[in-house]
């Protein structure tokens, strides 16, 4: 039996919306906080869909 990898939707909304948050800030030190904001929500994203466990009870 294989397991499954540690991925959910939630980890996913939840790293766009932090790293949205974060890139915003950085980016309007930088210039562009549009940019910066869609970098973040990217990274963000793609980081926590990965390494967030997702639910508890798990077979």
């Amino acid at each position: 039996m294989t397991k499954k990898p540690h991925r959910n939707g939630r980890g996913l909304f939840l790293g766009a919306l932090l790293g949205a948050t974060a890139g915003a800030f950085i980016g309007r030190a930088a210039g562009s906080a549009l940019f910066g904001a869609i970098l973040g929500a990217v990274i963000g994203a793609a980081v926590l869909y990965r390494v967030n466990p997702g639910p508890w009870k798990r077979d």
